[in-house]
């Protein structure tokens, strides 16, 4: 079992940013990647970004060059995955949830966080 606590959202202002980190525990040795997802009201969840194990990170085309996400797997105890959120649009508010993919005994399993709103309003 992996638990995932996300934090950091809140209210930004567009063009502004925001730093969204995410702490893992648990049977962390079966994290086989770690990214973001969101979803606005009304719409499905979409991957933002993602990192595999000792693997370079995947973007959503709408962030590249403006979000970067970013692994600490150094304590043995706790994984932490930040996603650094630059030049923000009104159009991504939304959910933020923290998404971690496990193998077990070749059984693929995600688990997801409770998520963090943000909100982008002047």
């Amino acid at each position: 079992q992996v638990h995932l606590v996300e934090s950091g959202g809140g209210l930004v202002q567009p063009g502004g940013s925001l730093r969204l980190s995410c702490a893992a525990s648990g049977t962390l040795n079966t994290i086989r990647t770690m990214g973001w997802y969101r979803q606005a009201p009304g719409k499905q969840r979409e991957l933002v970004a993602f990192m595999p194990n000792n693997a370079s990170p995947k973007y959503a085309d709408s962030v590249k060059g403006r979000f970067t996400i970013s692994r600490d797997s150094s304590e043995s105890t706790k994984y932490t995955v930040d996603l650094q959120m630059n030049d923000v649009n009104p159009e991504e508010a939304a959910v933020y949830y923290c998404r971690a993919g496990t193998t077990v005994l070749h059984e693929e399993h995600d688990y997801w966080g409770q998520g963090t709103q943000v909100t982008v309003s002047s």
